[in-house]
């Protein structure tokens, strides 16, 4: 993981000028882009769309500082209009572009390296579990992608679903685990954008086909599962867990995502508050 994670900031580097899809880069990195994304963020902090835009502003930087008129280096890196570039310039480094040649400030954002560091003393438990093929059928709608806080669409969409389509549900769901699932997948990944969205469903396992048209249903083909329980305060336990699957279980493990939904559950414990039991599911298969 951590080559292919290099290989896309090369990649990156190489097309800084250029108006490229990030297609091609989930593509070089071998994984789907919702996957790719979250590695990414939980490995260097930051979205994969503000690295390449903090990159471009600092090559842009670097163009001014040269002598380059503003213009000319705007729509050098992709800016459809001067007003755009100012204010992304200015947001980044509290000056304006035109500040640059004349007082000779500057600022930079250094290409990413990533290496591995494997961090002892805290193990982490995880199970491994195929299945066959199955269905999520449920209620889904399009959120805003987001990999911290609450997502408040997501909560929308919870309290949207009717008593109806909570007892079509019940009726249908026959299949490990006997649960309300949150499941997420079609992100958005056709251009670099400040906002990508993804389909999220709320709903249950079934090896039913037929479905009413209250439901919708995605289907997810026959495959490994890595399977992380965890158990603590909701939702800081959860987060930390999916974290630590991005930022550490993943690069050293001998398994890697497929492209599948990924989904995970929460049961709440009654006597104790913002206290739960959680599991997330991610599709996997063994390395090459």
């Amino acid at each position: 993981m951590i080559k292919e994670l290099n290989r896309v900031m090369d990649y990156i580097e190489d097309h800084l000028r250029d108006d490229f899809s990030l297609d091609e880069i989930f593509e070089r990195a071998g994984i789907s882009d919702f996957h790719f994304r979250k590695i990414f963020f939980h490995l260097s902090g930051m979205t994969l769309n503000e690295y390449i835009k903090y990159r471009k502003l600092s090559e842009a930087n670097k163009d001014l500082l040269d002598g380059e008129r503003v213009t000319d280096v705007a729509f050098k890196y992709g800016y459809q209009s001067i007003d755009g570039f100012t204010r992304a310039f200015k947001k980044w480094t509290g000056f304006l572009p035109s500040d640059v040649a004349k007082k000779g400030i500057s600022k930079s954002f250094p290409k990413l390296s990533f290496i591995l560091t494997l961090k002892g003393g805290i193990p982490m438990e995880f199970r491994i579990e195929e299945k066959p093929r199955f269905n999520i059928v449920g209620v889904s709608g399009r959120v805003p992608m987001q990999f911290e806080g609450v997502n408040q669409e997501i909560v929308k969409l919870a309290m949207s679903i009717t008593e109806d389509q909570r007892k079509e549900m019940h009726a249908l769901q026959n299949m490990a685990p006997y649960e309300i699932v949150n499941a997420s997948y079609d992100a958005d990944a056709d251009f670099i954008r400040e906002e990508g969205y993804l389909t999220h469903m709320i709903g249950v396992l079934t090896t039913e086909d037929q479905v009413s048209d209250k439901l919708d249903k995605v289907t997810v083909d026959a495959c490994t599962w890595a399977v992380f329980p965890n158990e603590g305060p909701f939702p800081s336990t959860l987060q930390n867990t999916m974290a630590r699957i991005y930022s550490e279980w993943l690069p050293s493990s001998d398994y890697e995502i497929i492209k599948a939904p990924n989904f995970s559950f929460t049961k709440f414990d009654k006597d104790k508050k913002d206290y739960a039991y959680s599991e997330i599911w991610i599709p996997v298969r063994k390395k090459q």
